[in-house]
């Protein structure tokens, strides 16, 4: 924690929706690392007559870098600006470092760093005086402010820029920036919405690095909203979300191995006939997706000559992969990640290993 937090005594009131801090003395002590930094309990809320959660629960523990996974209309942001204070749910409660997000928001400021998605820097301002006016409203000042503004303009890599205005900044520093914006206060959790936005793969991959050392070294507890399967790949737990219902908890790699076994893709002419012809001879699980016959089956790779063989002609291509993220959604949801109005991100994650068969 800040020690210039004790050197206040005055409380600084504001709005439910506002991005200050209120540095009032706490209620009540930070939970130990023992109990959870994030606990949210059968969160619900409504927009008129749409639910947006449907009663979402998880823990977060200390130091971990949790994702918030889902396609768009997932609830993944709701369920952020919730954690961020800046949305009342219809029911339910969360809590971050001890302090309830509903009756507490004020206090609970104090302990969290928010990044959002759209920009929130001033591109005609420098470096250094997007963090000056920053700490103000945190309530940080002089000599302090100075110190603490070198600090974090060194974590991020940006000390020798700190005079620049941040509008010749790249994409990737302009981000750095609003890191260091959401860190200026030593907050025990950051919240992130889609924080990779606009940026390059090499960015990205910064952005990423950056969390990990956080997590790691200042032992920063970091949630992250994203879409992208190999953004969630980096996190230590996810919560997958899918039409404001949690549909998946855990580790990355304990969610793929659920699945177990390989997926194989079938295409072919008619993909329902030859789904129900692979039923009845195999008796295995064989769905039709986006024209796409679908098995999650052990050693697929064994399986494929049989299915080739018994069936010849009717296939026309093939693929063999391991289970990824994308196939746990699958497997919990019974369709894809992504709609067929909605336009999926490039691919850059696993490459399946697809083949043309002869007619």
């Amino acid at each position: 924690m800040d020690d210039n937090r004790t050197l206040l005594g005055v409380e600084w009131p504001v709005a439910p929706n506002s991005s200050a801090l209120d540095f009032a003395p706490s209620a009540q002590p930070v939970k130990l690392d023992s109990e959870p930094i994030i606990a949210v309990r059968d969160l619900l809320h409504r927009y008129q007559d749409r639910t947006a959660l449907s009663g979402v629960s998880f823990e977060v523990r200390p130091a971990e870098l949790f994702g918030l996974l889902g396609p768009n209309g997932s609830g993944k942001t709701t369920l952020f600006r919730i954690l961020s204070t800046l949305m009342v749910p219809t029911s339910g409660s969360a809590t971050i470092a001890g302090f309830d997000a509903i009756r507490q928001p004020a206090a609970l400021r104090r302990h969290i760093g928010v990044v959002f998605q759209a920009q929130s820097v001033d591109l005609k301002l420098t470096a250094y005086e997007n963090l000056w006016h920053q700490g103000h409203l945190y309530g940080l000042r002089g000599p302090d402010l100075k110190t603490r503004i070198n600090e974090i303009l060194t974590r991020v890599g940006l000390l020798d820029r700190s005079a620049d205005r941040v509008e010749i900044f790249s994409g990737g520093m302009q981000r750095r920036i609003e890191l260091a914006k959401g860190l200026l206060h030593h907050p025990e959790v950051l919240l992130l919405d889609e924080p990779t936005t606009g940026l390059d793969p090499g960015a990205r991959r910064d952005l990423w690095q950056y969390l990990q050392i956080l997590r790691d070294q200042e032992r920063v507890s970091v949630i992250v909203t994203t879409h992208l399967m190999e953004e969630a790949e980096r996190c230590d737990r996810l919560a997958i979300l899918n039409e404001g219902t949690l549909v998946a908890l855990g580790t990355p790699e304990a969610l793929t191995r659920e699945i177990g076994g390989d997926v194989i893709l079938l295409e072919a002419r008619d993909p329902q006939t030859l789904a129900e012809r692979i039923r009845n001879k195999f008796h295995v699980d064989a769905t039709v997706m986006e024209n796409q016959v679908r098995l999650e089956i052990e050693n697929g790779h064994r399986f494929v000559p049989d299915v080739v063989e018994a069936f010849p002609g009717e296939i026309q291509s093939l693929s063999v992969s391991k289970p990824t993220l994308e196939d746990v959604f699958i497997h919990r949801t019974g369709h894809r990640f992504w709609s067929e109005d909605a336009e999926p991100p490039p691919e850059t994650g696993k490459k399946k290993n697809k083949k043309k068969l002869p007619h």
